[in-house]
């Protein structure tokens, strides 16, 4: 099926909300090269503090900078661009750029190698500090978008997500309503990524199919915009977006101006970038169905592939951008670390240390102690700022039920441990089975702060019943979009679509994608056992958000 170039080298960058990553892979995916840009402290003129700015917005133009100066940190490195055979990347989802009237012709097609982009692009742009993923002022959009197609359930089964405030058809529509003028001089509405994209080759690129279905516009079954969708988000949509592509495919060549200015290959092509979730999937190198990712930082996330998607309103489907026949799930969590660290400080003694032994202390099920723990309002479930204690009944077999449930003000320190990450974890996996992901998984993948804990991570082994890896590196993004330069690069070459498995099979012993195993897969009947507890559980917080709603 094709190989790579014994001397090639391959690009991804990571556009993400406070820096912008290169990462450099070789012809067996050994990593060769990085570098960085960190906005607040390197591109301080443009004044944003972790990215942004207050409303939250990115500057257009502080990420078109930060493109040329990473670059130049590469040449100074003495890193050799000639040998560069493809180039792709990950863009923070669901922000969007506004070009100008005529910004293609007049400043894209036609950029000058002996000045900077910066100063050329200052006039592309008919908005100069992009909405992004952290702006949550749309809730008035998204009810009337719902409203328009026929509700959240309908709005789910089409684009594979509800309409949520940091999603692009949203913010569309709130810049049509509130700048109809500046809408009506936008020529090009862009992703960061496709907007990054069109940087480096010169040209308007595609939004790929990954990214573009974080835009509640995407019709997740044909991959074409919805009319539907368009036509509740904003008048002549559809030509401002241009046409969707495959995540595979290939945006164009590199422009000259990279080629003269850092030496690149002239024939180095420029793979379609997507969103740093889709990419993080790649980088994490979860190429089948079955195969599931956990990252616990201070939100925590799951993610996986999928044949058989079930939108539903309480996470997100996705196409996997490295297989146009499977899709990629997610969930998002809002309490993660820090609430984990809330109940580290209070019951043990600020210590992961003495958390980890009371941990151990307990038995599994904790004897039907169970609790919710939302130090922020949650995402999923949608609930309020509140710590709730329950403890379960035992109906026939001694199994824990919903019969005779007492509520409590707290548990003694060692329950309380085991109660936030077993609630936590066995919360994953009802919400993972519910939106298609199968259980048990073929493997879990965990990154992020929370992955260094070997008893976290020896616990999802026993709820979700398969072995559990930590990945080497923890740039998954920048990584899986230089594996997804490497894979479209193989499917230009071909012709056709060529599996990601094949690339993967070139990779040396040392490689950087490679996963180290931590945590053996629980017993059966443990995993069983946390599979009954799973509905007593998913009931108690129907309860909770029928509490909620009725307050």
């Amino acid at each position: 099926m094709g190989s790579l170039p014994s001397d090639a080298l391959f690009l991804g960058l990571d556009s993400s909300t406070q820096s912008l990553k290169i990462t450099a892979i070789d012809a067996e995916l050994r990593l060769i090269a990085s570098a960085s840009v960190h906005f607040d402290s390197e591109l301080p003129h443009y004044g944003t503090k972790d990215g942004v700015h207050r409303d939250p917005k990115g500057p257009v133009l502080m990420w078109v900078e930060a493109l040329d100066l990473v670059l130049t940190k590469m040449v100074r490195a003495n890193f050799p661009f000639n040998k560069v055979n493809a180039i792709s990347g990950s863009g923070q989802q669901h922000g969007s750029v506004y070009w100008t009237k005529g910004a293609q012709q007049l400043h894209l097609k036609n950029l000058d190698p002996s000045k900077d982009l910066v100063t050329q692009l200052q006039e592309a742009f008919s908005i100069k500090d992009s909405p992004v993923w952290m702006d949550s002022s749309t809730s008035a959009q998204c009810s009337a978008i719902e409203k328009a197609v026929g509700g959240a359930a309908k709005l789910t089964a089409l684009t594979g997500s509800r309409a949520f405030e940091r999603f692009t058809g949203p913010q569309v529509r709130k810049v049509y309503e509130t700048q109809k003028e500046t809408y009506h001089a936008t020529e090009r509405v862009s992703l960061v990524s496709s907007f990054m994209a069109s940087l480096l080759v010169g040209n308007y690129a595609s939004i790929d199919h990954s990214d573009g279905a974080g835009m509640n516009l995407m019709d997740l079954h044909s991959r074409t915009w919805s009319p539907d969708a368009l036509d509740a988000t904003a008048p002549g949509l559809e030509k401002k977006l241009g046409p969707l592509a495959p995540s595979h495919a290939i945006a164009g060549k590199l422009h000259s101006y990279f080629v003269q200015r850092f030496h690149f290959n002239p024939k180095c092509l420029v793979v379609n970038w997507s969103g740093d979730n889709p990419c993080s999937l790649a980088g994490l190198a979860l190429n089948r169905p079955g195969d599931l990712a956990i990252s616990m930082g201070t939100s925590d996330t799951v993610f996986g592939l999928t044949r058989t998607p079930q939108p539903s309103l309480e996470g997100h489907v996705f196409p996997n951008p490295v297989d146009p026949e499977s899709f990629m799930v997610m969930l998002c969590y809002k309490n993660g670390s820090l609430t984990r660290e809330d109940i580290r400080n209070e019951c043990a003694d600020r210590s992961w240390e003495k958390f980890n032994s009371l941990l151990e202390e307990t038995p599994p099920l904790n004897e039907g102690k169970m609790g919710f723990y939302y130090k922020e309002a949650e995402i999923l479930p949608p609930l309020p700022v509140g710590y709730h204690h329950f403890i379960l009944g035992r109906g026939d077999g001694n199994a824990f039920d919903n019969l005779n449930v007492q509520k409590v003000p707290k548990f003694d320190p060692a329950a309380e441990v085991r109660a936030i990450v077993e609630g936590q974890i066995l919360s994953m996996r009802i919400h993972a089975e519910r939106i298609g992901m199968q259980c048990p998984p073929e493997r879990i993948i965990a990154t992020g702060g929370g992955s260094a804990n070997k008893h976290l991570l020896a616990l999802i082994a026993s709820i979700f019943g398969c072995s559990v890896y930590t990945a080497q590196r923890p740039d998954s993004a920048a990584l899986g979009a230089a594996l997804r330069a490497a894979h479209g690069w193989i499917c230009q070459e071909q012709g056709t679509f060529v599996p990601m498995a094949s690339v993967l099979k070139q990779a040396s012993g040392e490689n950087a994608f490679q996963c180290h195993l931590q945590a053996k897969a629980g017993s059966d009947e443990l995993h069983a056992q946390y599979g009954d507890l799973a509905p007593v559980r998913a009931k108690i917080e129907q309860q909770l958000l029928g509490e909620s709603i009725s307050c």
